[in-house]
């Protein structure tokens, strides 16, 4: 009887999907970091969390992304069932699924009903800086029954402005409109195709106003209308004064007068509560064909070149039963974009690549399990730390540490009296206790800084 032959080792190479990024541990710790600011601040505003499935069907989403609709991810089967094609979809954003719960759920939920809700999305678009296929957004909307008071679009950008705020990246500033200041201006200078001209003036930042104009006469405005259209985008201001200043244009119509007043109310309490972070910004207008009130955008100042991070409106009709209509507004940070963005560039970094604060240092083998009760000990008083793989020499123990970013080494019986603790970043060594040592705040936990 012959011997089974051992198996043949292949070997394997590993490429990357382009579009679904994966952090390294330290790049984890900035992205968790960023994660813990928003949900903490989200729920400092009253947000409750939710928690969507990904897949929704097809016809649901279809029609709802406005130009996202070639770039839906199809599922084709699932188990247990037989598809012709894809009945479900990946959902695109976080806005779909929960306009599809907040109908589920209608006779158990409080209204205004507050939600947040940080999970990931897919979208079938070719990757690029800051664009992914599988990406994590963190949204908030507030949403009621038959009517939603204006207030809410006013307190967006205080709740985003706070996050923002917190964030180690700089100044930002949010851009405010509202769709119906476009909407009424366009009607009111004799323009019928509202819609296409909000997409056509939603692409100034990419292609600029010459093109813009160009492609406006191009759908049927005339020179003169292209023009107005574009002196009412280059309105922007901090303060109340856009108001005289598209007036100034000689344009009226009550759509206009509603989104002024809006608008307002908006900008007005911005520069009360988060002065300097707010402006008024006509040339937004958000592609989306739910938007039906304010919309906002995000940009970090200094580097507007990539765009927004942080975007949402208002929308009246997004989820209906046919007996109650359900209107909110909201607001969606790209998480993905950001940290995507910031760790590509080398603007954040984070102070280790490990939580753990202390590495327990082992004397020799036979030592283990004093120096893991050194470990627990410290544990429990909530001090992250990790026992030292082996009983090499101290020396390569510390290193070790050092390249873990590690700032403590304990030695365990190294003193007179007891245990002893090294700060490997001084040199400095001190005597302790593991019921009673605690490492100062900023070493506790990773930080996570600008890299200037």
């Amino acid at each position: 009887m012959s011997n089974p032959q051992p198996a043949t080792a292949t070997t394997t190479k590993v490429t990357p999907i382009s579009g679904f990024p994966e952090y390294l541990p330290s790049e984890r710790i900035v992205e968790q970091r960023f994660l813990d600011v928003i949900r903490e601040t989200f729920e400092l505003h009253g947000f409750s969390s939710i928690e969507t499935r990904a897949i929704e069907p097809v016809d649901r989403l279809l029609g709802k992304g406005g130009d996202t609709d070639k770039e839906i991810y199809g599922v084709s089967r699932i188990a247990g069932e037989d598809s012709d094609g894809a009945k479900w979809g990946l959902h695109f954003d976080l806005t779909v699924p929960f306009a599809r719960y907040v109908l589920e759920n209608a006779g158990k939920l409080s209204f205004p009903f507050r939600r947040y809700q940080i999970q990931k999305a897919w979208r079938g678009e070719r990757p690029q800086e800051g664009r992914y296929r599988e990406f994590t957004q963190a949204d908030i909307d507030v949403v009621d029954v038959g009517a939603l008071s204006p207030h809410f679009e006013a307190e967006m950008p205080l709740v985003i402005a706070d996050v923002f705020s917190r964030f180690p990246v700089g100044d930002f500033v949010i851009q405010v409109n509202n769709r119906k200041i476009p909407n009424g201006f366009y009607q009111g200078i004799g323009l019928s195709d509202v819609t296409g001209t909000l997409r056509i003036v939603d692409k100034l930042d990419k292609v600029g106003s010459d093109t813009v104009g160009e492609m406006l006469v191009a759908s049927g405005a005339t020179r003169g209308q292209a023009d107005r259209c574009l002196a009412l985008a280059a309105i922007r201001t901090a303060d109340l004064s856009f108001v005289d200043r598209v007036r100034d244009l000689g344009v009226t119509h009550p759509l206009l007068d509603e989104g002024l007043e809006s608008l307002s109310t908006v900008i007005g309490t911005a520069m009360a509560h988060a002065p300097g972070k707010v402006v008024a910004d006509l040339r937004i207008a958000r592609g989306l064909d739910y938007y039906t009130g304010t919309v906002y955008e995000t940009q970090f100042i200094g580097h507007e070149s990539w765009g927004s991070f942080c975007s949402g409106g208002r929308y009246d009709a997004l989820a209906s039963d046919g007996r109650n209509t359900y209107p909110g507004v909201g607001i969606s940070i790209g998480v993905s974009r950001i940290l995507g963005l910031l760790i590509g560039e080398g603007l954040v970094k984070a102070s280790r690549s490990t939580p753990a604060a202390v590495l327990v240092a082992l004397t020799d083998d036979e030592s283990r399990d004093r120096s893991v009760a050194v470990a627990s000990a410290l544990r429990a008083r909530g001090v992250p730390c990790e026992v030292a793989p082996s009983a090499s020499r101290f020396g390569k123990q510390i290193r070790y540490a050092e390249r873990r970013g590690i700032p403590f080494v304990w030695f365990p019986g190294a003193g007179e009296t007891g245990d002893e603790v090294k700060d490997i970043r001084s040199g400095e060594q001190v005597p302790a206790s593991a019921d009673s040592w605690v490492p100062p705040q900023e070493d506790l936990r990773p930080t996570v800084t600008r890299a200037d």
